[in-house]
C-alpha cells in the first residue's frame, strides 16, 4: 500500500509453527528465496549463536548480513509509515498523520490489548474468571467500535489510518477461527451491521485483498499441532 515492496522484499512462512519453529515450507526447496534459510530460527541464530528463545514473526531482516533488525510487532507498522517515508510511493496514503498521532497511538493500545490480544486472552485463558474478563473486554470494545462506525467510514473519519490496518486482521479471522475455536462467541462479525460493512470495505482495498488468504488462515489454526495440543482435535478444517 505504501510502495515499500520496491525496497523491502516479503517472505512468508508456512501456516503454523512446527517443532523447529516457523518454516519456509511453501517456498521452493523449503527455503526463503532471498535469505536462503529454512527456519526463522536461522535469523535469530545469526544475531546470537547462543539464542535459545522462541523466534517470532513478523521480523525485518538485513539481507546483507542475514541478521534480524526489528521484530517489534506493535510498532513495526508505525516504523514503516515514518522511518521509511522517504521510500513511499508518491501517492501513498498517510496512515499516521501528525495531527492525529496521539489519538491513533491511544486507540492502537486499546485495539491491541482488548481485540488483537483479547481473542487470545480468552482462547488461552486458564481460569473461567480470566476467560470471562477477556471476553467481556473484547465485546465491549467491539460494541464501542460498532457505535463509532455508525456515521463514519473509518475509525478516524473518512481516511484510512494505522488503527484500521491493525484492527482488520482480527476481524478477518473472527468468524473463521476466533468465534468457534477460541469461544469468543457472543456475536459473529456478520452480526455487527457497521463492523461487518467496515471490514468488507477495507477488504476491497486491492493490497489488503491480495494479502488476505482465508484458506491459509483456516489451515494455520485448525491444523496447527500446537493449537491441537491445547484445544484437542475437536475441529475439522472445512
Amino acid at each position: 500500500m505504501l510502495g515499500l515492496d520496491n525496497v523491502i522484499s516479503l517472505g512468508a512462512t508456512g501456516p503454523y509453527r512446527t517443532e523447529k519453529g516457523w518454516e519456509f515450507s511453501q517456498d521452493a526447496q523449503g527455503k526463503d528465496p532471498v535469505l536462503g534459510i529454512r527456519y526463522i530460527h536461522d535469523v535469530y541464530s545469526a544475531q546470537d549463536p547462543d539464542f535459545t528463545g522462541r523466534p517470532t514473526v513478523p521480523l525485518i531482516v538485513d539481507t546483507q548480513s542475514g541478521k534480524g533488525v526489528n521484530n517489534d510487532h506493535f510498532w513495526l507498522s508505525i516504523y514503516l509509515e515514518t522511518a521509511w517515508q522517504d521510500f513511499h510511493r508518491p501517492d501513498a496514503p498517510d496512515l499516521y498523520p501528525h495531527a492525529q498521532r496521539q489519538d491513533i497511538d491511544a486507540l492502537n493500545q486499546a485495539i491491541y490489548q482488548d481485540i488483537n490480544l483479547g481473542v487470545y486472552k480468552a482462547g488461552f485463558a486458564h481460569t473461567q474468571q480470566a476467560y470471562e474478563s477477556a471476553y467481556d473486554r473484547l465485546f465491549a470494545r467491539l460494541d464501542e467500535f460498532e457505535h463509532r462506525l455508525e456515521h463514519q467510514r473509518y475509525l478516524f473519519g473518512p481516511h484510512l489510518t494505522d488503527a484500521d490496518i491493525r484492527l482488520f486482521p482480527t476481524l478477518a479471522r473472527f468468524d473463521l477461527v476466533y468465534y468457534p475455536l477460541f469461544r469468543t462467541n457472543r456475536n459473529r462479525l456478520v452480526d455487527y451491521k457497521n463492523l461487518w460493512a467496515y471490514a468488507r470495505d477495507i477488504y476491497q482495498i486491492p493490497e489488503v485483498k491480495e494479502s488476505t488468504d482465508f484458506a491459509f488462515i483456516k489451515e494455520s489454526y485448525f491444523r496447527s499441532p500446537h493449537l491441537a495440543a491445547l484445544f484437542g482435535n475437536t475441529y475439522n478444517l472445512l
